[in-house]
């Protein structure tokens, strides 16, 4: 049995909840009509999906250790980098994890704020903003 069927195993034994991935679907519409539409509408060129969890070169890419898990990924060129020449390129994406984001959730109400947190932090990379900088508008700072 490879590492990720024991992984779906263990989630859906410690999982409090199941969806299935038209549910998770929906939710992720309804938490995209609940972001602030002066973003979401400035989204360009980004296509945002789902999967169940990160692929071994997204973990190793991000040298995730075998612990360690993720939530989401924004994979593409902020907009704060796009010059001139950025024509004819393939969007960039932010993929959402369904397995970790059910395992961190106790119930229905907790996975809606994680997947629109999660959601809404690779957005802010979509728009340039590094990792201290979104922690620090997270925190009121600024």
């Amino acid at each position: 049995m490879d590492a990720a069927v024991i992984f779906i195993k263990k989630c859906y034994t410690i999982c409090s909840m199941f969806i299935s991935d038209e549910e998770f679907q929906v939710l992720i519409g309804q938490v995209m009509d609940e972001l602030p539409s002066k973003y979401m509408t400035r989204l360009n060129n980004v296509a945002i999906t789902y999967a169940d969890q990160p692929t071994d070169i997204q973990r190793e890419k991000l040298r995730l250790r075998g612990n360690q898990t993720l939530f989401g990924l924004y994979e593409g060129i902020p907009l704060t980098a796009r010059g001139a020449g950025y024509t004819l390129v393939l969007p960039d994406k932010i993929t959402l994890f369904k397995l970790p984001l059910l395992a961190a959730s106790a119930d229905h109400d907790a996975l809606r704020k994680q997947v629109k947190h999660t959601l809404w932090h690779e957005i802010a990379h979509h728009f340039g903003l590094d990792h201290d900088r979104i922690h620090e508008l997270e925190r009121g700072a600024g």
